[in-house]
């Protein structure tokens, strides 16, 4: 995938993550609550979506439907951020993490249960 989503344009994703497809007006009415966007902002940013081909529109009611998984926009930006910021390292983006907070033990033992399956 060669697409690059900003954060405004990843608010329209998450709701459609969210609540699956539904009309263009019910993601307004979403960001306009969650973040005061007017309708025409989110229709703006829905728009760029469809041209990005993340979104896909269909009538009746301009029903929007995500073509890109969560999972998917994640990959791409986490590859992104490793290349440009890690020079392409992720055991450096992983120790950058690391140093950043205290872990609990929990989370220390679902990390290295992760790293486990890994090998």
């Amino acid at each position: 995938m060669d697409y690059k989503l900003f954060d405004s344009e990843l608010k329209v994703m998450n709701v459609l993550w969210r609540e699956g497809d539904v009309p263009a007006r019910r993601v307004a009415e979403v960001l306009g609550k969650e973040v005061g966007w007017n309708i025409n902002t989110t229709y703006t940013l829905i728009k760029r979506c469809i041209s990005k081909g993340t979104v896909e529109r269909s009538e009746p009611h301009f029903i929007c439907h995500a073509l890109v998984t969560k999972d998917e926009v994640q990959e791409v930006e986490t590859d992104e951020l490793i290349n440009r910021v890690y020079d392409g390292s992720a055991d450096k983006l992983f120790s950058a993490l690391l140093g950043r907070k205290k872990l609990t033990k929990e989370q220390i033992e679902r990390l290295r249960a992760i790293v486990g399956e890994l090998e």
